[in-house]
């Protein structure tokens, strides 16, 4: 059998602001299995994003061990999660998160000219071709509709052909029609890369598209279900 793309044991999260500190996260365990989509689903507040970012290297747990592509985030400092992000781990956000100055192009092109690609350009194009945007390369953010500034994000978070998508509530700034638009396009970039998939949603409907669903509240698992329950 092989390795889990994801193995959470016992993952605690706790963050301190003002009021002192909160805990996030408590006794989280998990594992995701390679091409395998879990929706992460519960009421505000119960942590679903955060587990999200946990999984993705944007957060650290403060307890217990997270295992993400063979890797171990949790000993990691930001200069090695970053290394371990790039081209494994692609993240969407409900906000796009583009670069305004930036044409749509140039948004997705940015990883991998980061990562130093020769061809970041003509993936890029490839890219967003492949979520209908082709014919508008090179208009800028502004210029463009919400749902299409989600797939410019998406294009983006595909482009390095990451192993592991994470999406947090990709439709929430968006129209029922839209929405379920930019869903077509997510799961089509998932079954097109063979990359596993783990969403955060509200939404039951997007919830039963996926394989599994996990259901957190107060910060800890309350139960795991398939999505056609």
């Amino acid at each position: 059998m092989s390795s889990p793309v994801v193995a959470l044991e016992d993952v605690a999260l706790t963050l301190t602001g003002n009021a002192g500190p909160v805990k996030v996260l408590e006794g989280v365990s998990l594992k995701v299995a390679a091409g395998e989509t879990v929706g992460l689903v519960g009421p505000s507040g119960s942590g679903k994003s955060s587990l999200l970012m946990l999984i993705g290297g944007l957060e650290t747990a403060t307890a217990g061990r997270v295992e993400v592509l063979g890797q171990e985030l949790t000993a990691m400092d930001e200069d090695a999660l970053a290394r371990f992000r790039r081209g494994r781990v692609g993240v969407v956000f409900q906000s796009f998160h583009l670069i305004p100055t930036m044409t749509a192009v140039e948004n997705v092109a940015t990883p991998l000219e980061i990562a130093g690609e020769a061809d970041a350009f003509d993936r890029a194009t490839d890219e967003l071709a492949a979520v209908g945007l082709g014919a508008r390369l090179e208009h800028y953010p502004a210029e463009l509709s919400g749902g299409e500034q989600q797939r410019v994000a998406l294009a983006r978070a595909a482009v390095t052909r990451p192993q592991l998508l994470l999406a947090d509530e990709p439709t929430g700034n968006l129209d029922g029609a839209t929405g379920a638009a930019i869903l077509d396009v997510l799961f089509g970039l998932r079954d097109r890369h063979g990359a596993t998939l783990l969403l955060v949603t509200h939404d039951a409907e997007i919830a039963r598209r996926c394989d599994r669903v996990v259901r957190l509240r107060d910060g800890t698992v309350e139960r795991f279900a398939e999505a056609a329950e």
